[in-house]
């Protein structure tokens, strides 16, 4: 498993690639690639999941701009996937009054938020 500190500074080192990414290519830029890597059976180990959700919440507050729920999953998700943990980010909305939320799934569970979005938006995309 990754140190904390490892983690930490992956989660700010995705931060800063994906503001990079977003400025030159758009939301092409940032898309998670598809999960290149067999998942490691190893890897599903909650605690990595849960240390890695963790990571990217501590750093947040201390990066320059604001971090958006988008900006937050497309993160996670690479870093986990990353460790081979199969996450995906899901980008949710309801119509009337219109909103919208993203959060990272794995295995169809929600890892880094609340379940209650899962359950009360309906899926627009899946990364």
């Amino acid at each position: 498993m990754a140190s904390r500190s490892l983690l930490y500074a992956r989660a700010f080192a995705e931060l800063i690639r994906y503001d990079v990414l977003f400025a030159c290519r758009g939301m092409r830029g940032v898309r998670p690639a598809p999960g290149r890597r067999k998942p490691d059976p190893a890897a599903e180990d909650a605690t990595l999941e849960a240390s890695i959700c963790d990571a990217v919440s501590a750093v947040v507050p201390f990066y320059w701009k604001p971090i958006r729920c988008l900006q937050r999953s497309i993160v996670t998700v690479r870093m986990m996937r990353a460790y081979g943990i199969p996450a995906e980010a899901v980008i949710g909305y309801r119509a009337m009054p219109f909103f919208s939320h993203a959060w990272v799934e794995v295995g169809g569970r929600v890892s880094n938020d609340s379940p209650v979005y899962q359950k009360r938006l309906l899926v627009l995309e899946r990364l």
